[in-house]
């Protein structure tokens, strides 16, 4: 998936089918010329309904069809024959989808299993045919129901990325690259910040054909978690990841420092975020040599008791077993390093 087919915030306008009329025949034949009624219900409109499909990474297939109408249910008949229902429309998206009121901005739902299905508009209901309102005081009702109408509103649907660990860090902290040399994914590299303006989605390949996914979110920055730069654009994506990989440059002036801003940035967007399993990688490790890297374990010690971290290069293949390994560990608990 190319970075300009990512799409994950789109608004929509649905419109639910209205209901079929109910018919007010009166049975006719050649040997009994006072039947009574037998006009049929009219058939129900049409749904609008949200479907969760695990084949769907993005929005992109709503970005050029906003506009969803469904067919409008038919009319009764004689015979107290029912129309037939309107045809529903399906809303496909991707799981991880959360759809809100355009209006309010109320969350609604969120859709996370697949196949997991919402009516977000109900079709009108058919109208009553005359033969409901035959009575011993009425043999005749020369009338019926007509259908109610459709629902017609306006929808805004959010993906937030559903991947089991998902990258923190600045921009140019080697996101992108660890992506591409543990994934098959081919994000954007380049030396300049927000080279990542899209999440990225990667499947990082384990021991005995087992998998996991990585997400790739855009740098943050400080005040992203007030919608500076391209704050609340990203950060909802992290909401997801069942294990944060906190991403810090070993050249970095203070490593604890920066580790500290992505935290509270975090926090201020979402302090649930902070309940997630951490692991901290410093990056680009292939410039420190051994001692030097001893006495920053010692530093490094200090300042992340209780956290786990570890040292890695992307670009000279080295700690990268050693993560893949503490990084499926973490996802499954049961099998703790």
């Amino acid at each position: 998936m190319t970075e300009g087919n990512f799409v994950d915030y789109v608004k929509i306008h649905v419109a639910s089918g209205k209901g079929g009329q109910g018919s007010a025949h009166l049975r006719r034949e050649k040997y009994i010329p006072k039947g009574g009624p037998d006009g049929g219900d009219g058939g129900r409109g049409g749904h609008i309904i949200m479907r969760a499909d695990k084949n769907l990474w993005t929005l992109f297939h709503l970005k050029f069809k906003r506009h969803f109408r469904a067919d409008h249910g038919s009319h009764g008949s004689k015979s107290t024959s029912t129309g037939a229902d309107g045809a529903d429309v399906y809303v496909d998206v991707p799981l991880g989808t959360v759809v809100r009121d355009t209006e309010t901005q109320e969350i609604l739902f969120e859709l996370t299993e697949d196949g997991e299905e919402r009516i977000i508009a109900e079709g009108g209901k058919g109208g009553r045919g005359n033969a409901h309102f035959k009575s011993p005081t009425n043999q005749t009702p020369r009338y019926a129901q007509p259908g109610l109408d459709g629902l017609e509103h306006d929808f805004t649907i959010e993906l937030k990325i559903l991947a089991d660990v998902g990258l923190v860090g600045f921009p140019n902290a080697g996101k992108s690259t660890l992506l591409s040399v543990i994934t098959a994914a081919k994000p954007k590299i380049a030396d300049y910040e927000f080279t990542t303006l899209k999440p990225n989605l990667g499947i990082v390949k384990y021991r005995d054909h087992q998998t996991f996914v990585m997400a790739d979110i855009p740098g943050i920055i400080e005040g992203a978690a007030e919608g500076k730069g391209i704050g609340h654009r990203f950060l909802r994506h992290i909401e997801r990841n069942s294990t944060l990989l906190f991403l810090i440059p070993a050249d970095v002036d203070d490593i604890r420092e920066q580790y500290d801003i992505l935290l509270d940035e975090l926090k201020r967007y979402n302090p649930e975020l902070l309940d997630k399993e951490r692991l901290v990688a410093i990056s680009k490790s292939d410039m420190l040599d051994e001692e030097l890297k001893a006495e920053m374990k010692v530093e490094l010690d200090k300042d992340f008791e209780g956290i786990p971290y570890l040292f890695f290069s992307s670009v000279a293949q080295q700690g990268l077993v050693e993560l893949k390994d503490k990084l499926w560990a973490m996802l499954n608990t049961d099998d703790k390093l």
